[in-house]
């Protein structure tokens, strides 16, 4: 046995203890299972929304269980040497796709994992823990593959800011975590697209969620209720954009923006392509500059709370200027905030990725 496979059987002894299977139940019986891990020493335990809800039927609900179809009136958790207890729902954000749990009787041999400070740099190695397939304490190998990607949800939200990774990640794997050989949490386990690619919610994402939903039960996210799309080269041109810099506003919904910034109003053919054309350049918000929608969403997700008011620098025909906006909630909104068709069909705003 080398000394790489020894690193990552000492991995799995350390941090499997914390990781469980959730089955949640409705009237109807069994829908759906999933992972989860310990999160503190009160017994919080940390999965996906998806988990608990099932995928798409959770409609926005984040205070908790309700005793129909759109969530489980039941939730039991398995460690991992077999002990069963009955968890109840503390929230769940369905626009991060996270949930929390709490079980008042954790086994004593169990540790809760801690979360990084910050999100990981790619090449590093890492581990999907997790209990694929109905597969109880399964471990797999991989590296971060990449960062800063945008995953859609069922719910009709964009995750921003997820971490990729090569470490298998099956059904079943989500909302266990992704950790280093260290044991921190640097990302907690959602979706696979193809054989290598793997996707996990980021460890600044369950900073900024995880904490609220402990507290309060729910989580309020700021939106400036607009459709943007990067503007790529293509869409520079057909705007006569000297650079491809900056997001373009497509659409203004009501809310903070309107009246104040300005959506597309027509479209160009560019190389048998529609692309739109009229609306305000967004190139920063509060002193950072913007270039791409990633960006903007990850910022008012990560930095920004309903009522701050944000700065937001905007590049018209006449000139560059800044307009204030006074943010507002968009958890209920599916609409908010999110990335447009681009010049070529396909979806703006970072690496969009289905869930399975």
């Amino acid at each position: 046995m080398t000394s790489h496979d020894q690193s990552y059987a000492a991995l799995y002894r350390r941090t499997s203890p914390a990781v469980v299977s959730i089955y949640p139940t409705s009237g109807d019986g069994l829908h759906g299972a999933g992972s989860g891990f310990v999160y503190d020493e009160a017994g919080h335990v940390v999965t996906n929304h998806h988990v608990v809800f099932g995928n798409g039927h959770g409609r926005g609900h984040n205070r908790g269980p309700e005793p129909d179809a759109a969530g489980p009136v039941r939730l039991e958790v398995r460690f991992s040497r077999g002990e069963w207890r009955t968890a109840t729902l503390v929230g769940s954000d369905p626009a991060t796709d996270l949930a929390v749990l709490r079980v008042d009787d954790v086994p004593e041999y169990v540790a809760p994992l801690p979360v990084a400070a910050s999100n990981p740099e790619p090449g590093i190695p890492v581990a999907a823990l997790g209990n694929p397939m109905g597969l109880d304490g399964t471990i797999s190998a991989g590296i971060v593959s990449g960062v800063n990607r945008s995953m859609p949800t069922h719910e009709g939200f964009t995750i921003p800011d997820t971490v990729q990774t090569d470490a298998p990640i099956n059904p079943g794997n989500s909302g266990g975590p992704l950790v280093t050989m260290a044991g921190e949490v640097v990302g907690v386990n959602r979706a696979r697209q193809g054989d290598n690619i793997g996707f996990a919610i980021s460890p600044e994402l369950v900073h900024r969620v995880v904490p609220e939903l402990v507290a309060t039960g729910h989580v309020e996210h700021a939106t400036l209720h607009v459709r943007t799309m990067d503007v790529s080269p293509t869409v520079a041109e057909a705007n006569g954009l000297d650079e491809p810099r900056g997001v373009l506003v497509v659409e203004v919904r009501e809310g903070p923006a309107s009246g104040v910034l300005g959506g597309c109003t027509d479209t160009m053919t560019i190389r048998g392509r529609q692309v739109p054309v009229g609306g305000d350049v967004i190139t920063g918000i509060d002193g950072r500059e913007l270039h791409a929608h990633e960006e903007l969403v990850r910022y008012l997700m990560t930095e920004v709370r309903p009522g701050d008011t944000v700065e937001v620098t905007v590049r018209r025909p006449a000139g560059e200027t800044t307009e204030r906006l006074v943010v507002t909630d968009r958890t209920n909104s599916h609409e908010a905030d999110v990335g447009a068709p681009d010049w070529d069909g396909e979806t703006s705003g970072g690496t969009r990725i289905p869930l399975d």
